[in-house]
């Protein structure tokens, strides 16, 4: 005797699948027409293209330059970049 329709025993079928025999019942129809989650918002930060303040990139570069990782003629050099 067979309790389980074939559908349902078919690999397949597992996960969030509508089905039951070729047809929809209401209840799956509607839920099928709805979301299943929270719309994905993007994570807030600067805008696209956006520089930090000058006073940020000269102190950042001034601890670098401090620890040793720039050299003097490198210093001098990022520094005129940024005072353009």
């Amino acid at each position: 005797m067979l309790l389980v329709p074939k559908q349902l025993l078919r690999s397949g079928m597992t996960g969030n699948v509508p089905y039951y025999g070729g047809r929809f019942t209401p209840a799956q129809a509607w839920a099928a027409s709805q979301p299943t989650g929270a719309p994905k918002t993007p994570p807030a930060g600067p805008a696209v293209g956006a520089r930090p303040p000058a006073s940020e990139v000269r102190a950042a570069l001034d601890h670098l330059h401090e620890s040793g990782v720039l050299t003097t003629t490198e210093y001098d050099e990022l520094l005129s970049r940024i005072s353009r």
